[in-house]
């Protein structure tokens, strides 16, 4: 237990904050489905874009189903799906930016260039065609947006990696005759981590944009799963009503990217 609360100590303030609150929306959207009042699937109402009530705390959608149980769903589905991509993203990145400054310098030549040619493709079309050959399943989407951030990821990774390469601590670990892989785990990979741990809370901001825009397009999370993107889009004749079917999805969405970005900027400060 004094090995955890020295660990906490040593992560500094603004990564500490952006881990809860990473940590926080991962709780919530694995227990907020057990919360759940109604199967998300069941129509509880012959009133559609029905008003908040006892009976449905968040009001109903398009259907009459209650909204407060698909939208724990939707969260569900949105901060999985985000954040398996966003891990598998930054580990390919850590793992590449790494291996290029102790490789030859053709190693970073060539994988820079695909780098830059992946990293010229706008999100959302690269997502579109992607998608449209490979299929709407959860893996797809996953795998799609993990290839479109990795780009990005793998530059913060690499300037980091040849900053703490020239140190005299790695220049003392060669002359020790200590092999690549105890140079990059124990003395690269250790002082890369609270810039590391920042850039994942963007890139998970990232990842929920994009897969929002994917399934409010019908090209994200498929049915009978919902994920916030695709709550919005089928209860988006809503609007014209001032439905909480349409606006709570939005608010949530907000709050999840924005909640996070404010955290980071604080984070810097």
């Amino acid at each position: 237990m004094r090995d955890l609360f020295a660990l906490r100590r040593k992560i500094p303030p603004g990564t500490r904050r952006i881990l809860t609150l990473l940590s926080a929306w991962l709780l919530l959207a694995l227990l907020g489905p057990m919360l759940a009042p109604h199967p998300p699937g069941e129509i509880i109402s012959g009133e559609v874009f029905g008003p908040v009530s006892a009976h449905a705390w968040l009001g109903t959608d398009y259907l009459g189903r209650d909204l407060c149980s698909r939208l724990l769903w939707g969260i569900r589905y949105t901060v999985a799906i985000c954040m398996m991509s966003t891990a598998l993203s930054c580990c390919a990145r850590v793992f590449l930016g790494i291996a290029t400054t102790v490789t030859p310098v053709w190693v970073e030549r060539v994988l820079g260039r695909l780098m830059d040619g992946l990293l010229s493709i706008p999100s959302l079309l690269f997502a579109l065609l992607v998608v449209a050959t490979a299929g709407e399943s959860a893996p797809a989407l996953i795998l799609t947006m993990a290839i479109i951030y990795m780009p990005g990821s793998y530059r913060t990774s690499r300037a980091l990696a040849l900053r703490i390469v020239r140190m005299d601590y790695i220049t003392a670990a060669r002359a020790r005759g200590e092999t690549r892989s105890f140079i990059i785990l124990r003395e690269i990979l250790p002082n890369m981590t609270d810039p590391l741990l920042s850039d994942i809370g963007l890139r998970f901001i990232y990842a929920v944009l994009l897969l929002s825009n994917l399934s409010f397009l019908g090209l994200g999370v498929q049915p009978p799963m919902v994920d916030l993107g695709s709550l919005v889009r089928e209860n988006i004749l809503g609007m014209a009503y001032g439905a909480p079917a349409v606006v709570v999805p939005t608010l949530v969405i907000a709050l999840l990217t924005v909640g996070i970005n404010l955290t980071l900027d604080r984070g810097r400060v």
